[in-house]
């Protein structure tokens, strides 16, 4: 498999058996269908995020082929950090993150936090 990004070959890694790619070039990381929102949940999965973040910028205007069945992938958004950009494949259901980005989807800062209560305020008690 190649990098959909920088066209490096990808590296298998894995974490309580489940099975991801990572660039060798980029170091940015390739999931199948929800591995992500698996790894999420396990303490320590974000050491497999090896890389340094990369400015967002410099892959807005680029086209993005999945590395598996090769259809355009699309800019996707996390709901919990609204301001993380990654690409996603509307085909497979396969995510790819640059170097850095996986870190950030796992983390919940304290923006992030005051973000969703100013977008999802909790109910006030009724009386």
């Amino acid at each position: 498999m190649l990098c959909p990004k920088c066209q490096s070959a990808m590296e298998k890694k894995v974490f309580h058996n489940i099975e991801i790619d990572r660039c060798t070039g980029c170091a940015g990381l390739w999931f199948d269908m929800l591995e992500a929102e698996h790894l999420r949940e396990l303490e320590g999965s974000e050491k497999l995020d090896a890389g340094a973040r990369r400015p967002p910028a410099l892959d807005a205007h680029r086209d993005i082929h999945c590395p598996v069945c090769k259809t355009r992938m699309l800019q996707m958004v996390d709901k919990v950090h609204p301001r993380l950009r990654y690409e996603g494949c509307p085909t497979c259901h396969g995510v790819f993150f640059d170097a850095g980005e996986f870190r950030e989807f796992k983390a919940e800062t304290v923006m992030d936090r005051f973000w969703r209560v100013l977008t999802h305020p909790v109910n006030e008690p009724q009386g």
